[in-house]
């Protein structure tokens, strides 16, 4: 399992939506505001250099993490400095805090 964050312009939100949702088996995402700079920003004075951003969170099986990776690549192309980044990370264990199982845990089989 990866997680593929992502930090989109906040108006291409709609279309990067639309088109994972159009993936076969999509496991959903995570939403949330935020901002940030990189290294190519220049801080001169009193500046904020602070740029709003969405992020998008997405916990994905291993097959998944390159069609889903290469949806928000083209999706969220802007072909503009900022446009934003993509990242896949390891996870190494999650769970349903629901009911108390990891997500790896299979329901124990009944005997008839």
């Amino acid at each position: 399992m990866k997680e593929i964050r992502a930090y989109i312009q906040p108006f291409m939100l709609s279309k990067v939506t639309q088109a994972l949702l159009e993936i076969p088996g999509f496991p959903g995402m995570s939403v949330s505001d935020c901002e940030g700079f990189d290294g190519d920003t220049v801080i001169d004075g009193d500046f904020t250099p602070y740029i709003p951003k969405k992020r998008i969170e997405v916990f994905a099986p291993d097959e998944l993490v390159e069609i889903i990776f290469d949806t928000l690549m083209l999706t969220a192309n802007t072909h503009q400095h900022g446009a934003g980044k993509v990242y896949v990370i390891d996870v190494s264990k999650s769970g349903k805090i629901n009911t108390g199982r990891n997500k790896d845990e299979r329901l124990p089989e009944t005997s008839k």
